[in-house]
C-alpha cells in the first residue's frame, strides 16, 4: 500500500488555476497548498503501518533441537519373511511386525534425528539421518523382505550406518541394529564396522529376534559391549516391543518445548500520531477558513 504514495504528487485528476488580481494575496496559500501533498503523504503512511500491526518479539527461551542422531539398521533378509512370530497373528511375517514396531518407535521420538538402513547380501541407506519423522514412516512402508538381498551382511549394514552417521552434527550417534540370523556375507567384516564405530564414539544396541540360535547371540552382545550398548533378544512380536520400549528409555528423546516470548502491539503509535496530525489539520484549516 505504501507504493502508492507518488500518487499524491502524481495522480491528481487535474490542475485547478486561480485568478487573481495580484499575485502577493496568495503567496502563503501556495506555499501551504504545496505542502500539502506531503502532509497526506505523511498521514497515509502513519495509517498503513498502524494497519499493518507491526509486532515487536522479546524472545525469552529459545530451544533448538538437541536430540542425538540414531541409525535403525534393519534386516531385511530371506528368513525375515518367516511367520509364526506375532502369537495373536501368526501369519504375520516377522519383517511386517519389526515394521510396525519400529513406526511405533518413531512415533515417540522428538528431536531425534533418525535414518534408516536396510541390509540383506549388502546394505544401503534407505533414507539419511533426518527430523521429518513422518516421511521416514512412509519410506518404512516401501521396505520388503529380499529388498537388499537374501544373505545377511551385519558387519556391511553396521559400515553404512556409520556413513549415514558421519553427515550429522550431534554429539551423540547410535546405532539400534536388528537382525535374525548369522552373518553370512558382505565386503566389511564385523571386526572392522566395530572398530570404525570405536573411533567415531558411536554406541551401538543389538537386537536379536527369533528363538536362540536362530541368531548370533554371542556376536550381537560383543559388538554391543565394546561400542558401550546393549544387546537384547526377543522370541515373540510382544518381547520385541517390549525391547524397543528399553530402547526408548535407554535413549530418551528430548520433550519438544516452544520458544516462549513476550509480544509488544506497535501498531498504537503509528495510529495516535496519525490521528493527533489529522486532528490538527482539521483544526487548522477550520481556522483558516
Amino acid at each position: 500500500m505504501l507504493l502508492l504514495i507518488p500518487c499524491f504528487w502524481r495522480c491528481p485528476a487535474g490542475v485547478v488555476k486561480f485568478y487573481f488580481p495580484k499575485t502577493s494575496y496568495v503567496k502563503a496559500s501556495a506555499a501551504s497548498l504545496g505542502r500539502e501533498p506531503l502532509f497526506y503523504a505523511l498521514l497515509y503512511t502513519l495509517f498503513v503501518t498502524a494497519l499493518a500491526s507491526p509486532i515487536l518479539y522479546d524472545r525469552l527461551a529459545a530451544h533448538e533441537r538437541s536430540g542425538r542422531d540414531l541409525v535403525l539398521a534393519l534386516d531385511t533378509s530371506g528368513s525375515m519373511a518367516e511367520s509364526g512370530f506375532d502369537a495373536e497373528h501368526r501369519d504375520r511375517r516377522k519383517f511386517d511386525v519389526l515394521l510396525d514396531i519400529v513406526a511405533r518407535f518413531l512415533d515417540e521420538r522428538f528431536d531425534d534425528n533418525i535414518g534408516l538402513v536396510m541390509f540383506g547380501t549388502f546394505a544401503y541407506p534407505a533414507s539419511p539421518v533426518t527430523y521429518d519423522l513422518p516421511a521416514l514412516k512412509e519410506v518404512l512402508k516401501m521396505m520388503d523382505v529380499g529388498i537388499a538381498g537374501e544373505s545377511t551382511a551385519i558387519g556391511e549394514g553396521i559400515e553404512t550406518a556409520l556413513r549415514a552417521l558421519a553427515f550429522g552434527h550431534a554429539k551423540k550417534k547410535v546405532i539400534v541394529l536388528v537382525t535374525d540370523g548369522y552373518a553370512n556375507a558382505g565386503s566389511v567384516s564385523i571386526e572392522e564396522a566395530v572398530a570404525h564405530a570405536k573411533r567415531m564414539g558411536v554406541t551401538i544396541y543389538t537386537v536379536g529376534i527369533g528363538k536362540p540360535g536362530q541368531y548370533d547371540a554371542k556376536l550381537l552382545a560383543r559388538v554391543a559391549k565394546e561400542t558401550g550398548g546393549e544387546s537384547f533378544g526377543a522370541k515373540s512380536a510382544d518381547e520385541l516391543a517390549r525391547v524397543f520400549e528399553k530402547l526408548d528409555a535407554l535413549e530418551p528423546s528430548p520433550i519438544r518445548s516452544q520458544a516462549m516470548v513476550n509480544k509488544t502491539m506497535l501498531y498504537v503509535w503509528p495510529l495516535l500520531a496519525g490521528m493527533v496530525l489529522l486532528i490538527a489539520y482539521i483544526a487548522w484549516r477550520g481556522r483558516a477558513s
